[in-house]
């Protein structure tokens, strides 16, 4: 899931990631909402407040909004940087240290969450931020583009433009293309609403320790993709002898 990048990804590989991804996207978007009632998977609506503030001469009010700006763009800076510092040395691992990176800020927040929300509440919503930059560089380094996890606006978009070509397209190769590009949108969209409702569902019980199943589930799909890679190369081995 996370090993492969370029020509040797596949379909099923974004599938797995884009649901793997917005499902942990959802669940940090209702909680970080239900917790500090700001959105903490993407900056669109902060520059909206940002410019607001700045035209009300709340100086400092704005200074806020940019700085939640600021550690999401800082977190997909830090993702790449990671990925490029690791990978020439270690490709295979490269795209894996920030997903354990996210896992472990997701953990903090969790454990930490009552005092953040009590004491300083815009620290929580920074370090949400920064975590969901960090995944969503990863995400769209790691497929072309492709996939993107942690907001809805461009897939609703992009999905509304391809329904409507389906109605023209005819084409054998344009159709296979199309479809599974429809497909890849619905199952983000879908994960993303299914990681939302047990975002809500959770935080209403448990608070903010509904990030430990974000966590937990970041590092599975770690272990996983680490054991699948070394079963491979031990077959590989195992053919060479």
């Amino acid at each position: 899931m996370f090993r492969h990048k370029g020509k040797t990804r596949t379909l099923k590989h974004n599938l797995r990631i884009a649901s793997l991804l917005s499902f942990v996207a959802g669940i940090v978007n209702v909680a970080g909402f239900l917790a500090v009632q700001r959105l903490t998977t993407n900056v669109t609506g902060h520059f909206a407040y940002l410019i607001d503030e700045v035209f009300r001469l709340e100086i400092w009010k704005g200074f806020i909004y940019f700085l939640y700006i600021f550690f999401f763009f800082l977190g997909s800076f830090t993702s790449n940087f990671l990925i490029d510092w690791i990978s020439r040395n270690n490709k295979t691992s490269s795209f894996t240290i920030p997903i354990i990176f996210e896992s472990l800020i997701l953990l903090i927040a969790a454990f930490m969450g009552d005092y953040l929300i009590t004491e300083s509440p815009n620290l929580l919503a920074f370090s949400l931020l920064f975590a969901m930059g960090l995944q969503n560089s990863l995400v769209t380094t790691i497929s072309n583009s492709t996939v993107r996890t942690t907001h809805l606006t461009g897939l609703f978009t992009d999905l509304g433009i391809e329904l409507s070509q389906l109605f023209f397209y005819r084409e054998k190769e344009q159709m296979e293309k199309l479809t599974a590009s429809v497909k890849l949108r619905l199952t983000i969209i879908s994960f993303f609403f299914l990681g939302g409702i047990i975002g809500g569902i959770f935080y209403s019980r448990i608070n903010l320790y509904v990030l430990t199943i974000a966590s937990t589930t970041l590092l599975i799909a770690v272990f996983y993709d680490i054991v699948k890679l070394r079963a491979i190369i031990f077959k590989r081995k195992r053919r060479k002898i």
